[in-house]
C-alpha cells in the first residue's frame, strides 16, 4: 500500500479548503482594495509556503536547495506573521493591547530564527 496516497489526499483537501476559504473571503471584503490585498497577498504567501516546505523535507541535508528554502521558510513566515500582527492589532482595544500583539509577533519571529538559523 502507497502510504503517500493518503497524504496526498488530505493535502489536496486542506489545499482546497484554503482555497475556497480565501474566495469567500476576498469576496466578503466588498470591495475594499486593502482587505481583499490582504486576503489574496496571505493566500499567496501560503501556497509559496507550502512550496518551499516540501522543497525543504526533500532536499538532502546540507545541500544548498535545503539551505535556500530554510531562508525561504523562515521569509515567509515572518510575513506571515507580521501581517496578521498587523491587523489584529489594528482591531485591539487599546494600545497597550496592540502593543501586545505585536511583542508576540516578534518574538514569534525571533523565535523561529533562532530554530531555524542558530539552533540548527
Amino acid at each position: 500500500m502507497n502510504r503517500n496516497r493518503g497524504g496526498t489526499w488530505v493535502a489536496a483537501a486542506g489545499l482546497g479548503f484554503l482555497t475556497l476559504n480565501s474566495g469567500l473571503a476576498a469576496w466578503h471584503a466588498g470591495g475594499d482594495p486593502g482587505s481583499t490585498l490582504f486576503v489574496l497577498g496571505s493566500y499567496a504567501a501560503l501556497l509559496l509556503l507550502f512550496r518551499c516546505l516540501r522543497d525543504y523535507e526533500r532536499a538532502p541535508p546540507g545541500s544548498p536547495a535545503r539551505e535556500r528554502a530554510r531562508r525561504a521558510v523562515w521569509t515567509l513566515t515572518t510575513l506571515l506573521t507580521l501581517a496578521f500582527a498587523w491587523k489584529v492589532a489594528a482591531v485591539m482595544p487599546s494600545a497597550a493591547a496592540a502593543a501586545v500583539v505585536w511583542g508576540l509577533a516578534v518574538a514569534t519571529t525571533a523565535g523561529g530564527f533562532f530554530a531555524l538559523f542558530v539552533q540548527a
